[in-house]
């Protein structure tokens, strides 16, 4: 009997032992196996850390590169980072989203001076291989004291994308390209704590958007919208891409918005005139997505 229970416990002690080391081994997988999204944080924060690994991130013999001031592949990444000023450059990644083999990222940067950005990567088999993004200068408080990166992170309504991602395509369309500003009712609630600006110049509410855009007309300046080349989004934020001008001049636009319920709650922007093509480090275009 007492070597029956000697037995016993010795079995009890080794599945024990077996189920907390497989347990174990599944942390560590997991931990290895990381996102897309995790990977492309990890990029940028390597900026901030040296750690070298995040490269291997990127696909060594595929990676295509939107950012006209860069040269396309490892090599023009490289090039970047070998003129990087003393101290290197710095990255604080806000807001990280996915959508399908896409992740956007909203980062405020020390990149050869203070700049808010907008990046976008797409993978392939776990591996980055192709690179878009807009850069701006970081700037002082809009009207409403809002700065160019703050405000709401939570993601939520993952279940509502589609939805979302239809309203903002449809903002887009409606407001910003065709001008019918009596349907804006339909994307935005009047009131001011019910739209959030952080654009720099524009207050919030619809009253602030329409404040800057009738400044904006005393002085000449237009802002046209006049294509959409990628909608992006997770849950209740949207990232649409578009292309038009500023004050004559061809332009990127990079729109974030949050939404809830429905409605438009909060925007954040980047827009970067595009570089002449006698002035581009590659032919990959600013879009092509």
């Amino acid at each position: 009997m007492r070597s029956l229970t000697i037995i016993l416990l010795l079995l009890i002690t080794v599945a024990c032992t077996t189920k907390k080391e497989n347990s174990n081994n599944t942390k560590k997988t997991e931990k290895m196996e990381s996102s897309n999204k995790d990977k492309a944080v990890a990029l940028l924060n390597s900026f901030n850390t040296g750690d070298q690994t995040p490269i291997s991130y990127i696909n060594p013999t595929k990676y295509v590169q939107h950012n006209l001031v860069v040269g396309d592949g490892l090599a023009g990444f490289g090039a970047i980072m070998e003129n990087a000023p003393e101290g290197g450059f710095k990255a604080n990644v806000v807001r990280a989203f996915q959508d399908g083999d896409y992740v956007f990222l909203h980062s405020i940067y020390d990149f050869f001076g203070p700049k808010i950005g907008f990046d976008v990567f797409k993978f392939e088999n776990g591996l980055i291989v192709e690179h878009w993004d807009n850069l701006g200068d970081e700037t002082p408080p809009n009207p409403s004291g809002h700065l160019q990166a703050d405000g709401k992170t939570k993601l939520k309504d993952v279940d509502k994308t589609d939805a979302n991602k239809a309203l903002v395509k449809d903002f887009i369309s409606t407001i910003l390209m065709k001008g019918e500003m009596d349907k804006i009712g339909n994307f935005i609630d009047q009131g001011k704590e019910n739209y959030i600006q952080h654009n720099s110049v524009i207050g919030d509410g619809l009253s602030g958007l329409g404040q800057a855009l009738e400044g904006m007309a005393k002085q000449g300046i237009s802002m046209m919208y006049t294509t959409i080349h990628k909608i992006l989004g997770e849950g209740n934020f949207v990232l649409a891409i578009s292309e038009g001008t500023f004050a004559g001049t061809p332009t990127s636009y990079y729109d974030l918005f949050r939404v809830d319920n429905g409605k438009i709650v909060e925007h954040w922007d980047i827009i970067e005139s595009i570089l002449p093509e006698k002035e581009r480090k590659n032919n990959n275009g600013k879009f092509n997505f």
